[in-house]
């Protein structure tokens, strides 16, 4: 069982990057003057939905999430790259899921919905919580897949005996991804995945990776992000 995790593993650019492909239309040279405005010229783009200048960036993650996470960020494909971790190419050995921590302590009900059986009478009991519940049938279905992976070798071949064998890795299980997003991609990944109304796992994702930006040695991005308001 683990947690979410991100690590900024590389960047280019910085707000003086921002300002230079703005004011290329004029003049690239930059002078103590011109230096100077570059907070109100950022704050002026943002504003004003001038944001080409803001793709010259880039920020570079690897990702450890959920599947389901994964499919969130995959959704962004303007100025976004995306490389992850296959089960198509590889078995998964580490077989790494995620148990939400905001299930702490909440218990399985005794009572069942009418068209599926009562837990009692299943294989995990009414009186677990639903953490043990989520990590026990994580366990089974990645123990599934790796003996679902050794029976079919030998009749479909080991390729198509990895990729279909992944039918058993569920929703939470975690896999590694490359991440790399130009600065007005980022700005959009933000928008939209680290607001209340998003999926927490995907939010606490998106703030992770702000954290970072903004731990830059130096800040680079400081007047850039003061002009997006994140």
């Amino acid at each position: 069982m683990n947690k979410n995790t991100v690590e900024l593993i590389g960047h280019y650019g910085d707000d003086e990057v921002h300002a230079r492909s703005a004011w290329t239309s004029t003049s690239r040279e930059i002078t103590d003057e011109k230096r100077n405005r570059i907070p109100k010229l950022l704050t002026f783009l943002a504003e004003a939905g001038h944001h080409t200048p803001f793709e010259k960036s880039s920020l570079h993650f690897l990702v450890d999430t959920d599947i389901a996470s994964h499919i969130h960020l995959l959704k962004h494909r303007i100025g976004v790259s995306i490389n992850a971790e296959s089960a198509r190419y590889k078995e998964l050995k580490e077989d790494k899921y995620y148990i939400p921590d905001d299930w702490s302590g909440l218990m399985s009900s005794k009572t069942a919905c009418k068209d599926f059986p009562r837990m009692e009478d299943s294989d995990f009991p009414a009186s677990d919580s639903w953490t043990t519940i989520l990590k026990s049938y994580s366990e089974l279905g990645n123990n599934l897949y790796h003996r679902c992976v050794a029976d079919l070798e030998p009749f479909l071949g080991r390729k198509r005996a990895k990729e279909s064998a992944r039918f058993f890795k569920n929703y939470n299980s975690q896999i590694c991804a490359d991440v790399t997003f130009n600065w007005r991609s980022f700005y959009h990944f933000q928008c939209l995945r680290n607001k209340l109304d998003a999926q927490k796992e995907i939010r606490e994702v998106a703030q992770m990776m702000l954290d970072l930006v903004k731990g830059i040695e130096g800040n680079p991005f400081e007047h850039t992000i003061a002009a997006f308001g994140l």
